[in-house]
């Protein structure tokens, strides 16, 4: 018997098992495949918040499902845009719609506490969406006792933590695409795909407080970083992970009352 948390590495009669009574959560990470510069890989947005619900999903007896690795368009002034070889985006109503029908299948399976945690910024409103279109369609086929969470993992940073990751100043969350943030948890995480020599050393990007339609790529950095990586480590990777880790698996336990 596997005592693996991925659904994915269960036999289907585990599944079951583990499904049985409707409590275990199931954790669905939403990625995106997308450039974080030349010093990052093209999946952080979709490695790092599988990590944290891997690890938040063994505290809390809860599963994880296979990551989404294809996320909504890369905008401008959040992750670059997507003009960028290997970013490789999904129109919103796809992603809408796909993520709308895993819900679906996981609740036809059984199962009525759900956790939509987003890695991709551009995701968020359309995984919004499908978290309606599912409870709408849910509640006309009788099931009322389903429950979903939807979150973005780099809202679980505190003050604190901000202050001791960003000492001289934080840029904004859409900004630090592929900077401290990234790079520093990447470095915990996965080290090997990290190549810190090729972090941009630019001041971060500065874009009017609108967009532009067709997108100007003149006006994004060459590097498709937002802002430097330069003072990431992975020792405040560390620090970071542990805290999204930590505060989701209790959001978790409290609003699933685990």
């Amino acid at each position: 018997m596997s005592n693996s948390v991925l659904i994915s590495e269960l036999a289907w009669t585990e599944y079951e098992k583990r499904l049985a009574g409707g409590r275990t959560p199931v954790l669905i990470p939403v990625g995106a495949l997308e450039q974080h510069g030349p010093h990052l890989p093209l999946n952080c947005d979709t490695v790092i918040p599988t990590a944290v619900c891997v690890e938040a999903a063994k505290r809390i007896g809860a599963l994880v499902a296979p990551p989404i690795e294809y996320g909504y368009k890369s905008q401008p002034r959040s992750g670059g845009g997507n003009h960028f070889p290997g970013t490789t985006s999904l129109d919103g109503h796809t992603l809408v719609l796909m993520t709308r029908d895993i819900i679906r299948e996981f609740a036809r399976h059984g199962v009525r506490k759900i956790a939509i945690v987003v890695g991709h910024t551009e995701n968020l409103m359309f995984t919004t969406e499908a978290c309606d279109l599912a409870i709408r369609d849910l509640k006309a086929q009788g099931i009322t006792d389903m429950k979903i969470i939807h979150m973005g993992y780099w809202e679980f940073m505190t003050e604190a933590t901000m202050h001791k990751v960003f000492p001289d100043g934080f840029p904004s969350w859409n900004l630090e695409h592929a900077g401290v943030m990234e790079t520093s948890v990447m470095l915990h995480l996965r080290n090997s795909l990290v190549d810190f020599d090729q972090v941009p050393k630019h001041a971060p990007a500065d874009f009017p407080p609108y967009d532009i339609h067709p997108v100007e790529p003149h006006r994004i950095p060459a590097s498709g970083a937002l802002s430097s990586g330069q003072t990431a480590t992975a020792e405040k990777g560390k620090y970071m992970f542990d805290e999204y880790v930590e505060s989701i698996a209790a959001a978790l336990t409290k609003e699933f009352a685990l």
